[in-house]
């Protein structure tokens, strides 16, 4: 195999990067200097030899705890628990939540073969139960694996005597209601509130 067979095969195993994809970046990458490719080069090696998850919130980070978990100013008694670290910035970008996070590393999936030993949720409800922490907001995802992996959590941390809250679902702003499928519209009264 050569050089370039290998390039687009690593290539095309990237989340949305087809075999053609693949062999465009190649293509691109040979056109430019030697030295943005190996800058690039270096710069993968250095993430798969620095980056790990942080020991308190399994968020992605290059120290043993990450910035969020040493920032003095969030507030510890809040933990948000996501399915993946990718889904932090979204929620940080809105600068309204302060509090801190926990990352399950995915979500239940049965037919997947992910079960919760394979998730991060011992070390949730350990960290629950240690104290401190008086609420848990659960994002993950609303299709059927993160509404099971939610309503797993919620059993799992039913005894520990924190609230435990869902992220309330339904119509996106701009969004048009003849355009809304059933589910969304039933998510939307559900969670109404008062004006």
């Amino acid at each position: 195999m050569s050089a370039i067979d290998d390039l687009v095969t690593e290539l095309s195993r990237l989340p949305t990067i087809g075999r053609k994809s693949a062999l465009r970046l190649t293509y691109h990458l040979l056109r430019q200097p030697a030295e943005q490719s190996k800058r690039l080069a270096a710069a993968l090696v250095t993430l798969a030899e620095k980056v790990r998850p942080c020991a308190e919130c399994f968020n992605l980070t290059e120290s043993e705890r990450c910035a969020l978990c040493t920032d003095p100013r969030r507030d510890r008694s809040v933990v948000c628990v996501v399915e993946e670290a990718s889904d932090i910035p979204s929620i940080e970008r809105t600068g309204e939540y302060r509090g801190l996070y926990h990352v399950l590393g995915g979500r239940l999936a049965p037919l997947d073969g992910i079960g919760p030993s394979d998730l991060t949720v011992a070390a949730l409800v350990t960290r629950v139960t240690e104290g401190g922490v008086r609420e848990v907001i659960v994002a993950t995802n609303p299709k059927l694996e993160g509404e099971a992996t939610a309503l797993y959590l919620q059993e799992q941390l039913k005894d520990s005597g924190v609230t435990v809250s869902r992220l309330a679902r339904g119509l996106p702003v701009g969004g048009d209601l003849e355009y809304a499928d059933g589910v969304t519209i039933v998510q939307a009264l559900s969670a109404r509130r008062a004006m």
